[in-house]
């Protein structure tokens, strides 16, 4: 199964460290990062997800939950959490997700169907492609993607300011420029007219191009 940008994202039942969970259920009315990993006790996903332990709050402001997935049984990641909180400095306060039989990752088309139905036996190498993030939103869509190989750590600070323009562009009808951070400047969509724009944002705008109309970021 492809995925794609909007498409919506395949849900689930699955059993976490936080107890069994569907997948759209979970996620509720708000908006959801969905990361995985190839293997538990891997020295560049132990540095992520002690990380991203002490970024939880930023999430949390901005009503978004996190959840991780790993190809290897729950009783492996509550081993893994105590090795995650004495390197990172911030114990594991996500939930995290056994896919044993790698149900998941097949079905978010971070592995082929051939890839057997059982992470024993497997070794990251084999898993290389369950790297990968999900911005999803609360209308259970994908609204980003972000895949990375095994040896590059993920810039998850990246991945929050992804989320604040996923945020703000679903609300309005702006798109962010080049290494945009929150409350910057933004640009107006080209599909929205002079006429529409002008009541969108009566203060104007500043035009360094006859094709970008560059507004303060809205409320």
């Amino acid at each position: 199964m492809a995925l794609r940008i909007n498409g919506e994202a395949p849900n689930f039942t699955a059993e976490t460290t936080e107890g069994t969970i569907r997948f759209h259920d979970w996620i509720g009315n708000g908006w959801a990062i969905l990361f995985s990993h190839p293997k538990d006790f891997t020295p560049i996903c132990t540095t992520e997800l002690g990380y991203l332990a002490g970024l939880k709050p930023e999430f949390e402001e901005r009503g978004c939950k996190i959840i991780g997935l790993s190809v290897d049984p729950v009783a492996d990641h509550v081993r893994w959490s105590r090795d995650i909180e004495e390197v990172g400095g911030y114990a594991v306060n996500y939930p995290l997700i056994g896919d044993p039989n790698l149900d998941i990752a097949k079905l978010y088309d971070m592995l082929p169907e051939t890839a057997g139905a059982t992470s024993q036996g497997r070794t990251a190498a084999d898993n290389a492609t369950v790297r990968s993030v999900f911005v999803i939103g609360p209308d259970k869509r994908i609204k980003a993607m972000l895949t990375y190989p095994m040896s590059s750590g993920r810039n998850f600070d990246e991945v929050l300011r992804l989320l604040d323009s996923c945020q703000l562009t679903a609300k309005h009808k702006v798109a962010t420029p080049v290494n945009w951070q929150r409350g910057e400047d933004v640009i107006i969509l080209a599909s929205v007219s002079d006429e529409e724009a002008k009541k969108a944002f009566p203060a104007g705008w500043k035009a360094p191009k006859p094709y970008m109309r560059v507004v303060a970021q809205p409320a």
